[in-house]
């Protein structure tokens, strides 16, 4: 190989056909290459042993006075040691190097492929082809992992003997030959006796490497030649895990006795990465083949989690039938609640139509490593506004009540009232609260203390107002409001600290960001209770604005004849009733009047 490419990207102009080469203008020729090799050597498939080679030529090549580098000058720069050659590719700066001068002239017929060259040297120096360079190198891996057939064949005969050399990482020259995907070199190693089965220090064999970059020619001369398919990498990762995206290397793997069950360390099959990773084909092939589709990595998930997961729903599809739901279930997790997760609504749909438990619940373990400790996919579903989800788990019989945290407080603490629409009609619970903090009153108003339309809502279909009033304290002093170290208020969140005491309503109105709605939110609660008494501290915020005066009045006057009747009638019905009212043999009239229409 004549030459290493090092490309240097630059910032494009407004014109596509020029380049902005300002930032650059002030360095010399031998800074700018040294830049662009620092920051794309990695890149640019070097042998170690070139890697130090142009890293050396390149810090002497560096002068000390020279013009700002002009990248449309007909004549590239040159150095005494190399030649660079400017062009441009894909709107990229690249930088051919050609050692021409102070190379050793052996590597470099290696690098070029200069058999003629090679062959002269050997012929008229005393060459030491056994002699490993830092990294373990020696002049073979060179020219395995340049792919020149002709110059390999020459130093094969000088030293057959150094044909499974290693190096520092165990490499043999058939390792990199194959690496690089240069068929007729290894061939050519494979012929003259290479070990198609020595490993490098990760163990992977050179049938690895085949089948992590597939190609089908290489697999088959390396079988051919006695590779093992079966052998397995440091990570317990055998050829048919590398080759799982590949149909026709893995058909050949299988044929060749290639264990379909075979598991890594983390025990995950070849089934697994290719459900994993979306390859229908794949697990098209492993089906027919009557693989195991439930055997589980170490987490406990089987193919058709990570399908779920994933969203490949026709990998799902195809697995249902053969997943042994006992073992899904002693997994502590279903694939409903990957998907509902990841919004995988089309592998929902089908979990769903295939009979899965809807109502699943994760186990502790699982629980355990979300924040929330969530138990069901509606939940996920809820928390990612996933209306589509979440209808259709309701639709299937999903219960929104069996959470820690209720699915309900999710929605309204999200402002979502299509969703808390959906919930409540599906039977959620409007007087749930919250495990964390005690409340006398349903947890749900102390997300929407804000929010009057919601409040409403909630109110309308059962929501205990007449809690709301129930204060210990009555018309007796109040204990001063808690507020966090930073000054924020005490505002109670899913996530926070479990606490023993019980918290009023008058307190969660009376924090500094709620207190300017109380006379809204108090006469909107008179509505829905009888004859109830303010305690001391709502009395005080309502004496606090002349406005609000009106409230205080309405709380102190007996209630109407016509609401008791109201509210004595939506008691008798209950909650599950209220829900179903428009659906009701009543007058629309009436309807409207229980509904506070």
């Amino acid at each position: 190989m004549a030459a290493a490419r090092v490309s240097m990207a630059a910032s494009r102009t407004t014109n596509e056909d020029l380049e902005d080469y300002s930032a650059y203008a002030h360095m010399s020729e031998g800074q700018l290459l040294q830049l662009a090799i620092e920051r794309s050597l990695a890149d640019a498939n070097l042998s170690p042993w070139q890697n130090r080679q142009l890293r050396a030529r390149t810090e002497a090549a560096a002068p000390t006075q020279q013009p700002p580098f002009n990248p449309n000058s007909a004549n590239p720069p040159r150095d005494k040691g190399m030649v660079f050659a400017w062009t441009r590719y894909n709107g990229n700066l690249q930088v051919t190097v050609e050692p021409v001068k102070d190379m050793d002239p052996f590597l470099l017929a290696i690098w070029r492929g200069d058999a003629k060259a090679l062959q002269d040297i050997l012929h008229s120096n005393s060459i030491n082809l056994d002699e490993p360079n830092k990294d373990g190198w020696i002049p073979l891996h060179e020219t395995a992992y340049y792919g020149h057939i002709e110059c390999l064949d020459i130093l094969l005969r000088a030293r057959p003997d150094t044909i499974n050399k290693r190096t520092h990482v165990s490499q043999t020259p058939l390792c990199l030959a194959v690496g690089r995907k240069h068929v007729s070199c290894v061939k050519h190693l494979l012929e003259q006796g290479a070990d198609p089965n020595i490993s490098n220090n990760q163990w992977e064999t050179p049938l690895h490497k085949a089948c992590e970059k597939p190609n089908e020619e290489i697999v088959e001369l390396l079988l051919r030649f006695g590779a093992s398919p079966t052998k397995a990498c440091i990570q317990g990762g055998t050829p048919l895990h590398e080759a799982c995206d590949a149909v026709d290397v893995l058909n050949f793997l299988i044929s060749k006795g290639g264990n379909i069950n075979t598991q890594a360390n983390d025990h995950a099959s070849a089934l697994f990465e290719a459900s994993k990773n979306g390859h229908d084909e794949v697990v098209e092939i492993l089906l027919t083949k009557r693989v195991d589709v439930n055997k589980a990595n170490k987490t406990g998930l089987l193919p058709i989690h990570v399908a779920a997961k994933n969203g490949h729903e026709s990998i799902v599809a195809k697995l249902i039938p053969r997943t042994n739901v006992g073992k899904v279930k002693g997994s502590g997790i279903s694939p409903l609640h990957f998907a509902a997760e990841r919004n995988r609504d089309d592998v929902l749909e089908t979990l769903i139509e295939a009979g899965y438990d809807v109502n699943a619940m994760l186990s502790d373990d699982w629980s355990k490593m979300y924040e929330d400790r969530r138990s069901t996919a509606l939940y996920s579903a809820v928390v990612n506004r996933n209306i589509e989800a979440a209808t259709m788990l309701l639709e299937a019989g999903a219960d929104p009540n069996l959470d820690i945290f209720n699915t309900l407080l999710v929605a309204v603490r999200k402002g979502s009232m299509e969703m808390v629409t959906l919930l409540v009609n599906h039977g959620a619970n409007v007087n749930a609260l919250l495990p964390t903090h005690p409340t006398s009153f349903p947890a749900a108003l102390v997300f929407c203390v804000k929010d009057m339309l919601m409040m409403k809502y909630l109110l309308v279909n059962g929501c205990d107002a007449v809690s709301c009033f129930n204060c210990q304290y009555g018309n007796n002093s109040h204990p001063p409001i808690k507020l966090r170290q930073n000054g924020r208020e005490h505002i109670y969140y899913l996530n926070d600290e479990p606490s023993e005491y019980c918290v009023q309503f008058c307190e969660i109105i009376s924090t500094p960001s709620a207190s300017g709605m109380v006379g809204p939110i108090i006469d909107t609660l008179l509505d829905y209770v009888g004859h109830v008494k303010l305690c001391s501290r709502i009395t005080d915020h309502l004496d606090n604005y002349k406005d609000w005066a009106h409230i205080k009045e309405k709380s102190a006057l007996p209630c109407t004849l016509m609401n008791l009747c109201r509210l004595k009638i939506r008691q008798q019905m209950g909650i599950n009733k209220l829900r179903q009212i428009n659906a009701l043999p009543l007058p629309g009239s009436l309807i409207k009047f229980l509904s506070y229409e």
